[in-house]
């Protein structure tokens, strides 16, 4: 079993930044990447960016790209998202995911079985 515990979400205001967390513990090295994602009211749940637990690997959904940055400590057994630029259609509750399956893309939530619970980030015009 994985646990996932996010933090650092919040109300910002469009233009600014916030910096998100996700505290990973358990059996993590049955894992073998990690992911942000997000779900917004009334929309699906959609990939937003992902990194490998060791190599340069990452993978950024085209709407962050260039605004979000997702970053690991492997020590720490930590994965962060820094979003700047932030617009008010950033708004969602954001997960991180531990991924467990390399037959799917890393933009495939269906190959990630541990989540975390959420948290909220909301964007203001």
């Amino acid at each position: 079993q994985v646990q996932l515990v996010e933090s650092g979400g919040g109300l910002v205001q469009a233009g600014g930044s916030l910096r998100l967390s996700c505290a990973a513990s358990g059996r993590t090295f049955n894992t073998y990447a990690m992911g942000w994602f997000r779900q917004a009211p009334g929309k699906e749940r959609e990939f937003v960016a992902a990194i490998a637990w060791s190599g340069p690997s990452t993978s950024y959904a085209d709407s962050v790209k260039g605004r979000f940055t997702i970053s690991r400590d492997n020590a720490k057994n930590m994965v962060y998202l820094q979003m700047n630029s932030l617009k008010p259609e950033d708004t969602a509750v954001y997960y991180c995911a531990a991924r467990t399956s390399l037959q799917l893309s890393m933009r495939s939530a269906s190959g990630y079985s541990y989540w975390g619970q959420g948290t909220q980030v909301t964007v203001s015009s």
